[in-house]
């Protein structure tokens, strides 16, 4: 499965507003994992079986409670059990739409 997600605190920031700290406290978790992951500018893509990904996510999240009173989590699964590796093969096929319509 595709899990993508992102995670913040809400209740604090720093001066300038940025959770850019917490943020790393929680893909430096996603990182440990071993999993294949991607992170962009709005969220963490990881993949895995269910378990391990869920848990992932959970420790993620605890993560970044350390940041502030509250954390706000948006989750997106992509469930196709049978299939892995699409963290790439998902966008080498949409790449090879594209060209075809070149």
């Amino acid at each position: 499965m595709l899990v993508a997600f992102s995670v913040a605190p809400s209740g604090s920031a720093d001066e300038s507003g940025s959770v850019a700290k917490a943020v790393a406290a929680a893909v430096e978790v996603v990182r440990a994992s071993g999993l294949p992951n991607r992170t962009d500018a709005m969220f963490t893509t990881i993949e895995g079986e269910w378990d391990e990904v869920m848990d992932v996510v959970r420790r993620a999240t605890e993560a970044v409670g350390a940041y502030g009173s509250r954390v706000s989590l948006v989750l997106k699964a992509d469930i196709r059990p049978g299939f892995t590796g699409e963290l790439d093969g998902k966008v080498e096929r949409l790449e090879a739409h594209l060209a075809e319509r070149e």
